[in-house]
Formats: structure tokens, C-alpha cells, sequence
């Protein structure tokens, strides 16, 4: 293949990777942090593991060998990135706010004893 078709089937690969790291993240990690994070740690990460995993398959193709040092070294960084989006997860599943206890749970219930006057 030559570079212009080359370059088009990794901006193919980014766009697919993109919706499938979201989703992933978002089973894996609970929407609910997810919804915590701010957007600017979700860009960063989100797009960065995109991006190494398509330097990495660039590396790939581009080297005669499946192992090479520029391929393995993309493959960490994508496992970096990995490990960031786990930490940033765990980070805020760590700082969520506690749900409020339910009105049945918190209510205190009084006994008044009136006596009679006959």
C-alpha cells in the first residue's frame, strides 16, 4: 500500500478506536466516575491511548518484524496510558460523594405516653 492510502486506514483506526475506548472505559470503570472526571482528563487520556495505539500498529506495519523496539515501545505506552485511565477512575470512585441515606432510614421515631385524666 502506499502512504495516502496508509494514512487514511489509520485515521479510519483512530476514529473506530475512539468510540471503542469510551465504551470500554465506561463498563470497565463505572459511567459513574466517568461523569465525575472532568472533560479535560478524558480528552487527554482518551485521545492519547487512541493515538498510541495507532503508532503502535503504524509500527507494526512499517517494520519487517511484529517485535520490534519502536512497536514494543508504543505498546507501553498504550499500557500507560491504560494504567492512567485506571488510576484516574480509581481516584474518583475513591472522592465521590456518599448518596444520602433514604428519609425512612434517617427519621427517628418518638413515643409519647399520655396519660388519661378520667
Amino acid at each position: 500500500m502506499n502512504s495516502v492510502s496508509l494514512r487514511l486506514v489509520y485515521i479510519v483506526e483512530f476514529l473506530i478506536a475512539i468510540p471503542a475506548i469510551f465504551t470500554v472505559w465506561s463498563q470497565a470503570g463505572g459511567q459513574g466516575h466517568l461523569d465525575l472526571m472532568p472533560w479535560y482528563i478524558k480528552l487527554i487520556l482518551g485521545t492519547g491511548i487512541a493515538w498510541a495505539m495507532v503508532r503502535a500498529t503504524a509500527a507494526v506495519v512499517e517494520q519487517d518484524r511484529f517485535l520490534s523496539l519502536r512497536s514494543i515501545s508504543w505498546m507501553v505506552g498504550v499500557l500507560l496510558f491504560a494504567a492512567a485511565m485506571a488510576a484516574a477512575t480509581y481516584y474518583y470512585h475513591l472522592h465521590e460523594t456518599p448518596e444520602d441515606a433514604s428519609p425512612e432510614e434517617s427519621t427517628t421515631a418518638s413515643l409519647v405516653h399520655h396519660s388519661g385524666s378520667a
